[in-house]
This record gives structure tokens, C-alpha cells and sequence, in this order.
């Protein structure tokens, strides 16, 4: 048995070789002795969390557990290394470099919890400063550690853009990857992998970040309170909490889907699951009996699971009905520029008009709205935007869609800042619900990406290129022969996209979509944290206040 100590990060625990972990505990924090148990610490390499290490082994007569097996996040600095060796090294059974310090999310996603890079990269009152040095040197030791875990040295390239945030951080990765596998003293470098890391500014794809969506992942963080992955509901009169995590089968199995489809499919499994307890209860012999009570916990889990989704949706209809689905016609007409029957808008403020003039919308709502007529047009009339604003009566969030223009997205046409629009894949023959017409530019990155038809000049190297995406090794499941796909997606291709400011539900969606058609190449996306519209509309704001006003939520 042992102590799990950890410092400065969130941490995930899955199969392991040790017997049994008694507590967690922030070794930032004092805690009780246990001198009889040896302590495990996965820790950043920091001096505030190497000073917790020390302090706990100041002396052998007071030292808080019988010893110490240490594991940090990411390479360990020689002063503070020398600083456990000179202080309490006899304590140490164990100390490694396990480079993990990023924090994964889903199987193909990750973050790297740092929600105030927002702030940092994007603010007018950081620029080129020493706070935004550290940020982006920080991240990009992170996203070292990422492709070092994946056991990759990736192409490394970024979007062309008027902001240098995505060329600064892939040239900081680039450099620390050549670090990172320099394998003799004639600095030979790792061959680069057949993968690609490209690297992405939030503002690239503004739409995607405030369009109500309505597949369930993404509707039920947009709508509903779910805090840390937690949703908490009423079932018998009692509150009740529920985690949305990777170990439910179901939730995986449904998350991406429509809300339609959803709520339909929950429906099927409950009534199986009831005609099943039926059939098992109406055996009256000591064996079927005996036989319902072996089974009754595999039903309680399911029904359990499936009301939860269930409440779920059902929370999520509910909102849909009273407000949102008079928004998203709009919101999609907005977005794409054309209505449900592929019609031309011509005239877009009149589409926005109702929205505006529809007291059941809160605020929120309505800036995103603005928004998206704003992006739609790409830019608008200072004089109309104080329209707009005044109209509405959003003068104390008018910061919300003026603030855009330091992530370089055009708010006004009198603005410095220009950005064309980009060429979208044609989707004309895909399946889609009216009010879900919307796919992300991420998507057609990631598409791009991986039938090599990605503009060099648009999405420059800043390393060497890796050996050529033509096709030979990535092709489309329509295209492929069955077969075990995990095995030859292994040895294949992987594609990862990296954000600067957040990603939202539907980006991190694209990424599993991407990859069921492309079978032989495995998509992983990223970001500094994850968004809600919500969210990131108050991050937005935030933008232009000096630093010490700024609070920053974790995830």
C-alpha cells in the first residue's frame, strides 16, 4: 500500500503495478505523517513542488513516509535535481522523467490545461511580453511531451495568418523536438515520422466557436450546467451526479451523434433492457431465479446509464424547444450564406432582425447572433455595429464582438485587420439535418491534410517536410478492403492539430469523424483547454483588461 502525492497538475491513475493506493494528496498542502507507508509523487518539476518533495524528507527522524518514488511530468531542471540529491536523496527509491505534460481528455483528444494562455496570447495589453515568452515556451514543452509519448517527431507546420502566434509556437516546437531527439554527440536528429502536427490560432474558424450545435456532446456543454464532466440531475426525488467519461460505453457510443438520433436510440435500449428483465422475471423456477439475481446488477448499470442519457437529452429538448430552435435556422443561414435549400441569402440582417427583436433571448444569445451576421458580411459599419449594440441594449458586453479583432477576425471595415474567406470542401452530397448544416474549417484542414492538398504557401513547414502524404498510405474507408484497421492505423500516419486558445465540442468531433473515413490515419486534436460559447465569449471580453482583473476559470 502507499501514499499518491502529486503537485501543480491534474492526474489520471488507470492500470498500474502497485497493489493498492490508500489516499491522494496535494503534497502543496500539509498532511499527516504516515511513516510506516511509501509515498508515490508525480509531480511537475518546479521548485514549489520540488520543495513540497524536500520538506516531506527534511530529516530521517521526521520524515513523513518510509520513502519516495518519484515521477515528473517533464525533464527535471539540474538545480533542482542537484536540490533532491544534496537534500533527500537516501529517501528516494525512484526518480523518472516520464514526459506527460499534457492532460488527455478523450481518446483522441488533449489538452493542456492552460485556459490563461488565452489571455496571454491574445490580450493587446501582453504583446510582446515576457508573460507571453513564458506561455508559448510552456506549451511548447507540452506539446513536446505529447509526441514524445506517441513516439513521433512530426512535420511541423501552421496557418499563414497576420497573427504570429501559430509560426512562433511551431517554430519554438520544431526547435525543442530537435532537442528532444538528439540521439549522439554529433547531434543526429530522430527521422521525421510519417506524421504531421499543424498548428492553428483560434481565429482561423470563429463560426464554429458561438453556432448552437445539436449533437449531443457538444448541445449538452453548451446548454446544460456540467461542471468537471459532471452532470447532476434528480431521479426518485433525490439529487443525484453522474461523470461523462470514457469508461461509459454509451456515452462514447453517442456523444457525437444528433440529439434525434439520440433520443431515439436511448428509447430502443431501455425498452430491450425491460423486455430482457420481463422475460428473465417470468421464469419461476430456483434456477431462473437464482439466474435474475446474477443479472440484475448488468441491468441496474445499464438502465442507470441509459436514464442518465436519457435526462440528458431530455434537459437538452427542453431548452431546444423554448428558445433555440427558433435560433439555429438562423444561425446556419448566417453561417453558410445559403438557406436550407441551398437559396442565397441575400439580405442578412433581415435574417438576423428577428433574433434581435425576440425578448425570450437572452443576451448570450443574441451577441452570438450578431456575431455570426458580423462574420458572415466579414466585417460591418462602425455605425451599424453602435446600432446594433445600442438596439440590443449590450453596451456592457459590447466588448464581447469588438474584442474579436485581436484574435485578427474583422469586426468592422474601418479595421486594420483582413482575412479572406476560406475555400470549403463540397458537402452537397452528404446526409444532414436542416439545422446542422454547419461543418468545421477544422475538418476541412484535417480532410486536407491527409490527401496532401494543403496549400504549402498557405500552410508552410517549419521543419523539415516528412515523407509525402500522397495517398499511398492514407486512403479513405470507401476506397479500403475490411480488415484490422487499429493495427495498420498504428503503423501508419498520424495527424495532430493543435489550436492556440481553446477547441471547441464540434472541432473535437471532426477529429473522430475524420478518422473513421481516413482508416489508416489516426487524427488527434488539442488545445490549450476546451470551450463552450459561453466561455470563450467571456474570455473574449476580457481581452483588452489589465492582467490582475482578469480571472481565469480552470478547467
Amino acid at each position: 500500500m502507499c501514499v499518491f502525492s502529486y503537485g501543480c497538475m491534474k492526474f489520471l491513475i488507470s492500470k498500474c503495478s502497485i497493489s493498492c493506493v490508500v489516499v491522494v494528496e496535494n503534497v502543496y498542502k500539509n498532511r499527516e505523517p504516515v511513516p510506516h507507508m511509501k509515498a508515490i509523487y508525480f509531480i511537475t518539476p518546479t521548485k514549489k513542488s520540488v520543495d513540497g518533495l524536500i520538506d516531506d524528507f527534511i530529516s530521517k527522524s521526521s520524515s513523513r513516509y518510509k520513502a519516495a518514488y518519484v515521477y515528473f511530468t517533464d525533464t527535471c531542471p539540474d538545480n533542482l535535481f542537484n536540490k533532491i540529491k544534496s537534500s533527500c536523496a537516501r529517501s528516494i527509491r525512484r526518480c523518472k522523467e516520464i514526459s506527460i505534460s499534457f492532460f488527455p481528455y478523450e481518446s483522441q483528444v488533449f489538452t493542456l490545461n492552460v485556459p490563461d494562455a488565452f489571455y496571454c496570447c491574445y490580450s493587446p495589453t501582453l504583446e510582446n511580453s515576457k508573460d507571453k515568452d513564458a506561455v508559448m515556451e510552456a506549451m511548447a514543452e507540452q506539446i513536446v511531451t505529447l509526441c514524445a509519448t506517441l513516439e513521433e517527431n512530426p512535420g511541423v507546420r501552421c496557418k499563414s495568418t497576420p497573427s504570429d502566434n501559430a509560426s512562433r509556437l511551431a517554430q519554438l516546437v520544431e526547435k525543442k523536438l530537435e532537442n528532444y531527439y538528439k540521439t549522439d554527440e554529433q547531434s543526429q536528429i530522430k527521422a521525421k515520422t510519417h506524421s504531421q502536427l499543424i498548428i492553428i490560432d483560434r481565429g482561423f474558424d470563429p463560426v464554429s466557436t458561438v453556432l448552437h450545435e445539436l449533437t449531443f456532446q457538444a448541445m449538452a456543454y453548451d446548454l446544460l450546467p456540467i461542471e468537471n464532466e459532471t452532470y447532476k440531475y434528480k431521479a426518485d426525488g433525490k439529487d443525484k451526479e453522474a461523470i461523462l467519461e470514457e469508461d461509459d460505453e454509451l456515452w462514447v457510443k453517442i456523444r457525437h451523434k444528433h440529439i434525434a438520433d439520440v433520443i431515439e436510440e436511448i428509447s430502443q435500449l431501455l425498452k430491450e433492457v425491460s423486455s430482457k428483465k420481463k422475460a428473465a422475471e417470468g421464469k419461476l423456477t430456483l434456477s431462473g431465479l437464482a439466474h435474475l439475481m446474477k443479472k440484475m446488477p448488468q441491468y441496474r448499470k445499464e438502465i442507470t446509464r441509459q436514464v442518465v442519457h436519457l435526462n440528458i437529452a431530455e434537459d437538452c429538448m427542453s431548452k431546444f424547444k423554448a428558445n433555440i430552435e427558433r435560433l439555429c435556422k438562423t444561425e446556419q443561414d448566417l453561417a453558410l450564406g445559403t438557406d436550407a435549400e441551398g437559396q442565397k441569402v441575400k439580405d442578412t440582417m433581415r435574417v438576423l432582425l428577428p433574433v434581435l427583436l425576440n425578448k425570450s433571448h437572452d443576451s448570450y444569445d443574441k451577441i452570438r447572433a450578431i456575431l455570426l451576421y458580423i462574420f458572415s458580411t466579414n466585417g460591418t459599419t462602425e455605425e451599424n455595429l453602435d446600432k446594433l449594440i445600442q438596439n440590443v441594449q449590450i453596451e456592457s458586453d459590447s466588448d464581447m464582438i469588438r474584442n474579436w479583432e485581436y484574435l485578427h477576425v474583422p469586426i468592422t471595415n474601418s479595421s486594420a485587420v483582413q482575412q479572406q474567406k476560406q475555400p470549403r470542401r463540397d458537402r452537397s452530397s452528404e446526409e444532414t439535418f436542416q439545422l446542422s448544416r454547419w461543418t468545421p474549417l477544422i475538418k476541412d484542414v484535417m480532410e486536407d491534410a491527409i490527401e496532401n492538398k494543403l496549400d504549402s504557401k498557405e500552410w508552410p513547414y517549419c521543419s523539415q517536410c516528412p515523407p509525402t502524404w500522397n495517398g499511398s498510405g492514407i486512403v479513405s474507408a470507401r476506397q479500403k478492403p475490411k480488415g484490422s484497421y487499429q493495427d495498420e492505423r498504428r503503423s501508419n500516419a498520424r495527424l495532430i492539430i493543435f489550436v492556440i486558445g481553446g477547441i471547441t465540442y464540434s472541432e473535437m468531433r471532426s477529429a473522430y469523424e475524420v478518422s473513421q473515413t481516413y482508416k489508416s490515419c489516426e487524427v488527434i486534436v488539442g488545445s490549450t483547454h476546451i470551450l463552450t460559447p459561453r466561455r470563450l465569449l467571456d474570455e473574449v471580453k476580457s481581452l483588452n483588461k489589465p492582467k490582475d482583473t482578469v480571472c481565469i476559470k480552470d478547467e
